[in-house]
């Protein structure tokens, strides 16, 4: 009888543990629905309120709520705490020894969720996009180059340590080579803005910023070599720095994919298209329609690509749990047959895809940009559809004063 009470006490133990589990699963994903449903009616205040306990406290979900939390910090223009959020966030994502062995051998027997959760790879680089976009509202210019260097570095460690078969990021050095402009570093925005374009060939903007930073990096070979190769391009007309200032919209667009259970195999996630009717955002200066913005990264892209590369892993590790769940089930079957059974069948229940990710991540991230005469100007971005049709949904209206030879920055994020 003591046997089968010891076993008893162990079932008990598991199954108390199992229901505990999957409410704490049932709670991230309730709470955080409330958050988003917050973010699409504009109101990030009140949602980033909502995020700041769950972001605090110490648990398993707290850097996937710092993510949340920051992002809803950014929405509510406080970029400051925004960064402070999410420099702590890349601080726990960088925490070597943040998983116990105890935990990852429960994440074996039940579900993946048992593990603190750290972040996906792709997550850890777009945390230094956001965070160079808060500090140029901030008008730091010199911390967001940090960040952006920051990103790339991620990614070359990715693709030539870990081995991972990760690109180099367009929009991190379209950013750098900006800010390298806005400080008159000419010869390092050309070295940015040639690698932004060798990443990403089809933005339409880089053809005369290669021309202009070429020119005045002194580069007269690389000069003569890109008016060559755009001279059939439909370029807008020439700017003139010296009487000329550049407005600048760094866009985000939509939701990043959500995770679900994979149709294939429930155990592992697969990431789906999140819809947005906006996709698109066209700068409205002084009332007057000016230019649309254009795609320079798409942060779905990276998230389903870093997702597929893993599933071998994934497959793999779920697989050993299935192995382990037999190995244990079997050892308290040897002692109760019924037990044993209940055992399998509840382990195997709780074995899970994780779901747990950085939701509030945008779809893309997009550029629109434009040369005007110093001056004031009343400036806000409105939605486009896919057939560049307006959808309703716009920005907060921009007071704008354009300086010659200088670069104004406004930044603005579409939910819908």
């Amino acid at each position: 009888m003591k046997k089968i009470s010891g076993l008893n006490f162990c079932l008990t133990t598991l199954l108390l543990f199992l229901n505990l589990f999957l409410s704490a699963c049932a709670s991230y994903q309730t709470e955080l629905q409330t958050s988003l449903s917050l973010l699409r009616q504009n109101e990030a205040p009140k949602a980033a309120e909502q995020l700041k306990v769950k972001a605090e406290k110490e648990s398993d979900d707290q850097v996937v709520y710092l993510f949340e939390y920051g992002t809803a910090l950014e929405l509510a223009k406080d970029y400051k705490l925004s960064n402070q959020v999410f420099l702590k966030a890349e601080e726990l994502t960088d925490i070597k020894d943040y998983h116990s062995l105890s935990r990852i051998g429960g994440s074996l027997l039940l579900n993946e969720g048992m593990v603190q959760y750290k972040g996906e790879d792709y997550e850890k680089v777009f945390l230094n996009a956001l965070l160079a976009i808060n500090y140029l509202m901030l008008n730091n210019l010199e911390d967001a180059q940090v960040e952006t260097r920051k990103l790339n570095d991620k990614l070359y460690k990715y693709r030539f340590e870990a081995k991972r078969d990760y690109q180099q990021n367009p929009f991190a050095f379209y950013l750098s080579a900006m800010i390298w402009e806005s400080s008159g570093k000419w010869d390092d925005a050309y070295i940015d803005y040639k690698k932004a374009y060798e990443l990403n060939p089809n933005v339409s903007f880089l053809k005369s910023d290669l021309i202009r930073s070429s020119r005045l990096a002194h580069r007269p070979e690389e000069w003569e070599k890109w008016k060559k190769t755009f001279a059939n391009s439909n370029l807008p007309p020439k700017p003139d720095p010296k009487n000329q200032g550049e407005l600048i919209l760094i866009y985000q667009q939509g939701w990043a994919p959500r995770k679900y259970p994979h149709p294939s195999w429930p155990r592992i996630p697969k990431l789906y298209h999140t819809p947005s009717q906006t996709q698109f955002s066209r700068l409205i200066i002084n009332n007057k329609p000016s230019v649309s913005s254009e795609v320079v990264s798409s942060l779905e892209e990276v998230a389903i690509k870093t997702l597929d590369d893993a599933y071998a892993g994934l497959i793999a590790k779920r697989a050993a749990g299935i192995a382990a769940k037999a190995v244990v089930s079997e050892q308290i079957r040897n002692k109760n047959k019924l037990l044993g059974d209940l055992a399998w069948i509840g382990m195997n229940l709780a074995d899970r895809a994780d779901l747990r990710q950085w939701v509030t991540l945008p779809q893309t991230f997009q550029l629109a940009k434009v040369w005007l005469p110093p001056g004031e100007y009343n400036v806000y971005a409105e939605g486009l559809n896919s057939s560049s049709l307006p959808t309703g949904e716009r920005s907060e209206v921009f007071k704008i004063h354009i300086k010659s030879g200088k670069k104004e920055f406004i930044h603005w994020r579409s939910l819908q």
